[in-house]
């Protein structure tokens, strides 16, 4: 919360923070699943397809010859760089959506003053948006079937002749409202 505190005026307290749901974080871990799951598919495939190619064919797709006894690990080992760095890659891409979503949770501060709603994003560059709860016209809650379930949504926030801020999927939507609707009557 290093801005936000920094930012509060002297008449200003935080009345709500909001936060990210946990299937934020199943969905980064998802990635990096997702990324295993394409690798070893990949993999896989082509030890199966190399062993219905022509000798000729599987050759070129192969560093070492197989054995009969080899294992699947074994296969593997012997397959062509190139494959394996495919493989590599597509898993790394799954590391590194994880780690790109785990940098926006820990960069995003959410909160709601009893002057103002303040939505910061961003590392090194930042990008924060600012709208005062006297130039609010209504707050819009958006929750998908598994959102009313698990208490997960988004919210548009609508200001008078300042357009409006969409923030992501938070826990608790229906409480950050609330907490808007009381800076607002208080």
């Amino acid at each position: 919360m290093l801005y936000v505190q920094q930012s509060l005026s002297s008449d200003e307290d935080i009345i709500y923070i909001a936060r990210f749901h946990w299937f934020y974080d199943v969905q980064a871990v998802m990635a990096i699943v997702w990324g295993l799951f394409f690798a070893l598919s990949l993999l896989v495939s082509m030890e199966i397809l190399i062993s219905y190619l022509p000798e000729s064919v599987s050759k070129i797709m192969m560093s070492y010859p197989i054995e009969p006894d080899d294992g699947w690990l074994a296969v593997v080992r012997k397959m062509h760089p190139v494959i394996k760095l495919v493989a590599l890659l597509m898993f790394l891409m799954g590391v590194l959506r994880f780690a790109q979503m785990m940098v926006v949770k820990a960069t995003t501060e959410i909160v709601v003053t009893s002057n103002r709603i303040v939505y910061k994003r961003g590392l090194i560059a930042r990008n924060v948006g600012e709208m005062s709860i006297d130039r609010i016209e209504s707050v819009s809650v958006q929750q998908p079937f598994w959102g009313r379930i698990f208490d997960f949504g988004r919210l548009i926030i609508h200001g008078m002749g300042v357009g409006e801020m969409i923030m992501p999927n938070l826990a608790e939507p229906i409480r950050f409202r609330k907490a808007i609707e009381k800076a607002r009557s208080g």
